[in-house]
């Protein structure tokens, strides 16, 4: 049974099967804002409910440091603009990390539409085995693209399990975003931590969300607060 992560909740890597946890995905599934409007028909006769739809850009990012806190290695959007990156000493972005060790899928600008099809929209997979030698933590964060923030999205879900970006086998870990009432009026949340302690990778569920409007501030904020 997958673990139901709360808040400031630290795991280990171990699996019930035995062993630890050493390829896995981490993945963000979420819906598009479905809301039913009236629309008024010709000359404003015969008006009816109709369905809009809204477009949700959320965006999973990870950044990856040393034990001196110097960012060695990130995974975030391409599409993020060269001189608003710039303005905080951040590199383009780019989809694979160096080893090949973290792999993301891609940029969803717009959510689930017409219910949870069950599988993540974003997802970055992790081969702990790969990971530079001099990396001490690696930062899983979110932001929101959009106007919207978390408590007006339908579901935002965050889980780490074994298996495909097209395929899941076993859910280790998961947490539901929407059901945290602290993130109402947020736009960007800092997920989870691993950590390597005494040569081992572990866990640690951060769960706190900002008003940040800019991936800049969110990976800034990151180093100021979390960064030991």
């Amino acid at each position: 049974m997958a673990i139901r992560l709360e808040k400031g909740q630290r795991i280990n890597l171990e699996k019930s099967t035995g062993g630890s946890l050493t390829n896995f995905c981490v993945g963000v599934n979420w819906g598009a804002i479905e809301k039913q409007v009236l629309k008024s028909g010709f000359l404003g006769f015969g008006a009816k409910a109709v369905t809009e739809v809204v477009d949700v850009d959320l965006d999973l990012s990870c950044v990856m440091f040393d034990e001196n806190g110097n960012l060695c290695d990130h995974l975030y959007s391409p599409l993020y603009r060269q001189d608003l990156l710039a303005q905080f000493g951040l590199p383009l972005g780019k989809l694979l990390s160096y080893n090949d060790a973290l792999k993301h899928t891609g940029d969803d600008l717009e959510g689930d539409k017409g219910g949870d099809d069950g599988l993540d929209n974003e997802i970055i997979t992790v081969d702990l085995t790969k990971v530079s030698s001099n990396v001490t933590s690696i930062f899983f964060f979110l932001n929101n693209v959009g106007q919207e923030d978390f408590a007006q999205i339908p579901y935002a879900k965050i889980r780490m399990y074994e298996g495909t970006p097209t395929k899941v086998d076993s859910v280790y870990a998961e947490y539901n975003v929407v059901a945290e009432p602290q993130y109402k009026g947020k736009k960007a949340l800092v997920m989870g931590q691993l950590y390597k302690k005494d040569n081992t990778w572990k866990f640690n569920a951060v769960g706190d969300a900002y008003e940040d409007s800019f991936l800049g501030q969110t990976i800034q904020r990151i180093r100021q607060t979390y960064v030991k």
